[in-house]
């Protein structure tokens, strides 16, 4: 991302998690947030890696993919207190 330390964490957010070959019904799913902040943290912490490499985050004109998301939690401005490293179930090695 270009301009991350410009990055508004308290921008409404909105969340697009897919699972590639999921059934159709449940490929998709949706999920708004109050502010970015908590869209990254719930990326981050409650969704498994398949399913993170697949989402995207809405934040006004940005479209962030998981490496983004990955990156923006783990910056030191990063307003909200992180779950330990071994309680989120997105922390992985690969990077995308």
């Amino acid at each position: 991302m270009c301009a991350m330390e410009s990055f508004d964490y308290k921008a409404p957010a909105e969340l697009f998690a897919y699972l590639h070959g999921a059934k159709r019904s449940t490929a998709l799913k949706y999920r708004r947030f109050d502010t970015s902040a908590e869209a990254i943290q719930f990326a981050i912490e409650q969704l498994s890696p398949d399913i993170l490499r697949g989402s995207v985050i809405e934040v006004l004109d940005l479209r962030l993919e998981a490496r983004q998301i990955r990156e923006l939690y783990q910056s030191i401005d990063f307003p909200l207190a992180r779950a330990p490293e071994n309680q989120t179930n997105s922390e992985t090695k690969r990077q995308n």
